[in-house]
């Protein structure tokens, strides 16, 4: 792990050490499309499917009971919030299907930290928002896809159909929590999705608030 990346983890750990017993109680309140993705992720039965950034394992774990033939695995640079992942997904009895490593977003071996070549399904929720070389994020789950896998989005949109006052409020109530909406996300996803020789589908929900991606076979 580079200066910087070991930076980010001291960062994460500590933003995350107390919030992460009541981070799911909260989130659900303003994370909003986790559920659409997870819904819209067609995992294929005996697929294997990657989660970067997965913090508590919320998804994982909501993702894991909804396709149950798919094996899961989740990444996070914050050794906290692995902690808690893994009690919540050893409560519920996944631990033989879901599996955890820590390490970079940005920069990731799906072999030595899985034992897999690459997935057929990855997805990124409301990460990109708080890594701070995002578009490398973005490049390396592209290249970590199987033949044929899609990479699945969702994140804080631009907020353009709300009013100025609550766009201004919501970003500096984020801010505090070293979270900052992507406003290039669109135009970063349209250059990536032609490089690897992707379709995009861009869905802005509610009102601009929140964005839906899926980067998929051509």
């Amino acid at each position: 792990m580079s200066a910087i990346e070991h930076s980010h983890a001291e960062l994460m750990d500590g933003v995350y050490r107390h919030q992460r017993h009541f981070y799911d109680l909260t989130r659900k309140y303003y994370l909003l499309g986790r559920d659409r993705l997870i819904d819209r992720l067609d995992a294929p039965p005996g697929g294997s499917v990657l989660e970067l950034g997965c913090g508590t394992g919320r998804n994982l774990i909501q993702a894991a009971q909804a396709y149950p033939d798919a094996r899961f695995h989740g990444l996070d640079i914050s050794a906290e919030m692995l902690e808690t992942a893994a009690v919540s997904i050893g409560k519920r009895d996944l631990s033989s299907r879901v599996g955890l490593a820590r390490g970079d977003a940005t920069a990731f071996d799906p072999e030595k930290l899985f034992g897999l070549a690459g997935f057929d399904r990855i997805f990124i929720s409301y990460s990109l928002s708080m890594i701070p070389e995002w578009r490398r994020t973005i490049a390396a789950a592209l290249e970590a896809l199987n033949e044929g896998g899609s990479l699945h989005v969702v994140d804080f949109g631009r907020q353009e159909r709300l009013p100025g006052w609550f766009k201004g409020a919501l970003r500096a109530w984020l801010a505090k929590f070293h979270v900052s909406p992507r406003d290039s996300l669109r135009e970063v996803l349209e250059a990536e999705s032609r490089r690897a020789g992707k379709s995009l589908r861009f869905d802005s929900l509610y009102r601009g608030y929140a964005v839906h991606s899926v980067l998929t076979k051509a």
